[in-house]
Formats: C-alpha cells, structure tokens, sequence
C-alpha cells in the first residue's frame, strides 16, 4: 500500500489547520489510504513526521497558506495548495498523490534549485550582506582566473612579454578582472546593505582596500563600514521634502565616500593588510599536517550545512584568498563541495536495493550535480536521513579537501566543478586532485551504505544469507 503524508498550516493556525487535517483524514479513511497529517498551528507542530516516514513515503500533501519547512521533503513528488482547497476537496488531493510518479532526475534537480532559491532567501543580515557582494564577485573571479590560466598555456613566464596574446590574457584576467574582484565585493556588500546609495562609497572603499593591499578582507571591512554608515546618514540627514531627492544622488554618496576613503587610508588599510599579509604567509608556508589540517577542516565545513553558512563560510575564505595567489585553499574547498553528491550517488549505484526509486533517481540528479560543484545536490539525502548521510558527506569532504592539500592541488576558478579540468593551468596536480575527489566519493558511499541500517521500505536490511534458516 502506498503511504502518504501531509502537512496543513493557515495564517492564524487556529481553526483551518485542523479543519484540513480533519478532512484529509477522512477522506483517506473512505479511500483505505495510510496517510499521516502533521498540523502546524497555533500551538506548534504536532504529530510531527519523521525522516523515516518521509523516506517511506510515496508522495505529500502540503495544504498551507503560509511557510512549512519543505526542504525536508526534497526528491518526493509534492502536492501543494491552499489550505481550504484540501477542506473543499481532499479527495481529489488524495488521488492526486497517490497518481503522483517518483520524481525522475530532472524533476529532483528542480527541487534543489528551489531548495537554494528558497536558502538564498532567507538569508538575513551580516550573512546575506556578505553573500551578496561574494555572488556578485564570484563572475569576476571565474573569468578572471581562467584567462589567466589561458595565458599560461604559451608557458608561465610569456605574458612578461609585451604585445603578445599571452600578455593581453594577463591584462584581461589580472589587470581588469581580478583588479574588480575586491571593488566589487565592498561595493554590492554596502549595496545591500545600504541599497543605491552605499554603492558608490563601497566601491571605492574597496578599491582602497585593494590599492593598500589589503586585500578581500579589506574589501568585507570597506563594504560594512560603507553600508552602514550611508545607512546611518540617510537615517540622521533630515532635509525640507522638495530638496530630499539630493540626498540619494549627492548629500549620501559625497559624505560617505569621503568618510569611509579616508578611514580607509589613514586607520583601516593598514591594519587590514597587516593581518592579510600574516594570513597570506601562513598559508603560503603550510606543508605537511598543518595543510593537510586546514583541508580537513575547510572539506568537512563544505559538507556540513551542503550550500549554508557553514559551507558558504568555508568557500568565501578560499575565493577570497584567489586574490592573493593562494590557490590552494579553493582546490580543497571545490574537491570537499564535490564529493557529498558524487558520492551519494555512488553509494545508490554499489547498493541499489537499500534505496527507494525516487532516491535513486536522486542519485542520478545529485551525480550531475557533484560533477557541476553543486553541493545542494546532497540535499535530499541529508533532509531523508539526517543522522547518518550528514556525518558520512562531512567525512567524505574532510577526506578529499586533506588528500587535496597533501597532494599540492591548485585551482584558479572558484566554480565550475570538472568542467574546468581540461583547461591548461587551470588546476594544478589535476591527477592528484581527481584522486582526492574519487577517495572522498569512495568513503561517503561506504559509510553512509555502512550506517544505513533499515531498507528504505522500513524492512531490515539483512544479506540473503542471513535470511537463511539456520536448518536450510
């Protein structure tokens, strides 16, 4: 038989919550279909469902006019309305469900995409101000690193002379494109923290930064300071209404840039930098178990939240360090981002049985997706099986990003996953780096094949040997 579950929750959470479930319920009843209905109401949440149950499940019904947590649900057919469509018709919606076909691949990659959409969203304060200015400078840094990369492809040292097409490469990926990464990395921070008018004194606050050589972390301190203090002054600055339009376009840009150009010149820069240059050292100089640590610990913060915080902080700190020449920090972080889906998607190929046909169609999106750097693609899994798919990824990464640090593997694009291997010079030790991805992939398929101890029909997962009668 086929199971189903539902969700209801309205506005107030009251009465229409409860009324949903009641006739879901019902319904159900009449048709001998096994559905649970969890109810998010004024009280909270109640008869909760458990990934367990998610993973059981044929399809859902979420009848809600207002937010449910719906990433849990990621790789199940979805059927969604409003909450008084399932109190008009809930049969209807149980047949609905029960028609619903397992999500094929391209189906799961979409479910993902809304599943970032729906993160990026959410983002709040310091967080999606930072990510703001990272999303906007990530294009700049791609584009940059690869031309450069190009450039190397007429040897390392050919863009020292001029008038050749490997200088022109240089020009275009370092002097323009990687000139902008920090300018443009303050300037959307302050944008977004400030909207228009924190735009222009981020900008240059960020070029400052980079003209002291104070590099990203300069560029984050420029970007904040700029947001807020234009963000303050239009606060403070109280003008007659017929003379408020100049302070968008005049009175906020002219104070703030000058505010935040010369903190930058005469008290930030130069702390900044000092701290860049200490970081930048250190780095540099890392060798053996201290780089193999500082791998170990950026491949399992990649893993930990798959496209949150915790891994957007991990990728921020290597694409930023692009800036200064350190290359190897962004090697590890994309190696740890690739493996949980990659390797998620190897342990449904070496195991078949213990995974449903929606998850193994999941596997086939999320092998896509690893291929692509696409964390996200570890989502489904994760939100079906939390307690033992997250700790098997963060093991995988942790294993890749250190073998990826040991092996010296480099990489000058911040994205692109295995589509940016058969470009010259883009990734250092490529041999080495493929190496590192494919054993992060090898440990997360075994230990999450290893953990998962009941089959996703809830049956247990004995071999056929130990099925055997002992008499047979």
């Amino acid at each position: 038989m086929k199971k189903l579950l539902a969700v209801t929750a309205c506005p107030t959470g009251i009465a229409h919550t409860y009324m949903a479930a009641e006739a879901l319920l019902k319904a159900a009843r009449e048709k001998a279909v096994d559905l649970k209905v969890e109810t998010r109401g004024a009280v909270g949440v109640e008869n909760a469902l458990t990934p367990e149950e998610i993973r059981a499940a044929h399809a859902i019904i979420i009848a809600a006019d207002t937010d449910v947590d719906e990433g849990r649900f990621a790789g199940k057919p979805v059927i969604k309305v409003g909450v008084s469509e399932a109190i008009r018709d809930p049969g209807r919606l149980i047949d609905e469900a029960l028609a619903a076909r397992p999500l094929d691949a391209q189906a799961v990659v979409a479910r993902i995409e809304a599943e970032k959409a729906r993160r990026s969203a959410e983002r709040r304060g310091l967080y999606k101000h930072l990510m703001t200015g990272v999303s906007h400078m990530i294009p700049l840094v791609v584009a940059g690193g690869l031309i450069i990369a190009l450039s190397f492809a007429f040897g390392i040292e050919a863009f020292k002379e001029q008038g050749t097409l490997a200088a022109a490469l240089m020009d275009i990926g370092g002097g323009a494109a990687f000139a902008l990464m920090v300018p443009v990395l303050a300037g959307f921070i302050a944008y977004s923290v400030a909207e228009k008018p924190g735009l222009a004194p981020g900008l240059v606050g960020g070029m400052l930064a980079a003209k002291v050589g104070a590099g990203f972390l300069g560029g984050i301190v420029a970007g904040l300071l700029a947001g807020y203090l234009t963000r303050w002054l239009k606060a403070a600055i109280r003008l007659p209404k017929n003379l408020e339009g100049l302070k968008p376009v005049l009175i906020l840009p002219f104070l703030s840039t000058l505010a935040v150009g010369l903190l930058m010149v005469y008290v930030i820069g130069a702390p900044v930098k000092a701290v860049m240059d200490a970081l930048t050292g250190w780095l540099q100089g890392l060798s053996g178990t201290n780089a193999v640590l500082l791998g170990l610990i950026l491949g399992a913060m990649m893993a930990f939240d798959m496209g949150g915080p915790v891994n957007k902080a991990a990728y921020t700190f290597a694409v930023g360090l692009l800036g200064s020449n350190v290359y190897e920090p962004m090697a590890a972080v994309m190696a740890a981002g690739m493996t949980p889906p990659l390797g998620l998607w190897l342990a449904t190929v070496l195991a078949p049985k213990r995974y449903t046909p929606e998850e193994r169609e999941a596997g086939k999106a999320a092998g896509v997706l690893g291929l692509s750097f696409i964390t996200e693609g570890a989502i489904p899994f994760a939100a079906a099986d939390p307690l033992r798919v997250i700790p098997s990824i963060m093991a995988g990464s942790a294993v890749a990003g250190a073998l990826s640090m040991a092996f010296g593997a480099t990489l000058r694009a911040p994205h692109g996953g295995i589509f940016v291997l058969p470009i010259p010079h883009a990734v250092g030790n490529v041999l080495g780096y493929v190496v590192a991805i494919a054993a992060g992939m090898v440990v997360t398929a075994l230990l999450v094949n290893l953990l998962k101890r009941t089959a996703a029909n809830g049956t247990s997962q004995e071999t056929d040997e130990e099925k055997t009668p002992a008499s047979a």
